[in-house]
């Protein structure tokens, strides 16, 4: 644990503040029926007494008085390994369709899945006949990766200090990695040092609206404690920064948007009308597609 942060989970605030955001965005066209709504669920929770379930309105919420801690990336993920499979996520709906259609558009060659986790992109890279080198600094999350594909070559690494030589793959791919680095530039700086001339590079990331917005990605820990692993807000000409010091050049970048999902058993499945007209039509990732130049 890395002791940066230890408290509470609060119910309340977040539902308050997702209604507030939902006020915000349609506070000038939005419909007046909705409105009324927001303000009198506002009222209803700003009353309510998150600790009794059996409170009028609120018997359905999750109760606020869960812990929650942050967690270095190497404790994160062991403990995050054991069900991260399993957990549906509207990131990563809306993050493989834009990722997969450049994979559909190279030549298979040998590919890195640079902070690989349980090895999703992995698998799209092996299925598309790339030769694939996975590597992740949680061996937890590779054990699982390597259930999935054992064909291919597993290596605990860090982003910042990849296991490979230089110019040794033809394709990089690294997935929702890049928010857990303080800098940028030392992970986009190795993925260019790994990747040969004329290859391309696609990295993906939560979208720094969402982080900003929302803050971090909660999951259950022993059962009964909620933790995190840090997200950090890399706004978009951060990233342009740190690839024109890589020598990279962008050929796109994506946004894809919200889609509608809301995670469940969560607490916004309870303000549903709410969350979805507070997320609707904001991206919630995006993806760089970058080459190295030849």
């Amino acid at each position: 644990m890395s002791g940066e942060f230890r408290g509470e989970f609060r119910v309340r605030e977040l539902v308050l503040g997702i209604e507030g955001l939902a006020l915000l965005r349609h506070a000038v066209d939005g419909d007046e029926a909705f409105l009324k709504e927001r303000v009198a669920e506002i009222r209803r929770f700003a009353h309510a007494d998150f600790t009794d379930l059996t409170d009028s309105g609120v018997e359905k919420l999750p109760d606020g008085g869960a812990l929650v801690s942050e967690l270095d990336a190497a404790a994160g993920y062991a403990s995050w390994s054991a069900v991260y499979d399993s957990l549906p996520s509207s990131y990563i709906e809306v993050e493989e369709p834009a990722v997969h259609a450049i994979l559909d558009g190279l030549t298979p060659g040998v590919a890195l899945d640079a902070a690989c986790g349980t090895g999703r992109q992995t698998r799209a890279l092996t299925a598309r006949g790339h030769r694939v080198i996975g590597v992740d600094q949680s061996p937890e999350m590779l054990a699982k990766a390597r259930e999935h594909t054992p064909e291919a070559d597993f290596r605990v690494g860090h982003l910042e200090r990849l296991p490979l030589g230089d110019d040794s793959v033809d394709l990089a791919v690294c997935s929702l990695a890049m928010t857990h680095l303080p800098d940028l530039a030392p992970g986009v700086a190795e993925l260019a040092r790994v990747v040969r001339p004329g290859g391309r590079i696609v990295v993906t990331d939560m979208h720094p609206f969402v982080i900003a917005l929302q803050g971090q990605c909660l999951f259950v820990r022993d059962s009964d404690e909620l933790a995190f692993v840090r997200n950090h807000v890399h706004l978009p000409g951060r990233y342009l920064e740190a690839f024109g010091r890589a020598g990279l050049r962008v050929r796109g970048c994506q946004e894809p948007l919200f889609n509608g999902r809301l995670a469940p058993g969560g607490y916004e499945e309870f303000i549903a009308d709410a969350a979805r007209a507070a997320w609707n039509g904001l991206p919630i990732v995006v993806v760089w597609d970058v080459e190295v130049p030849a």
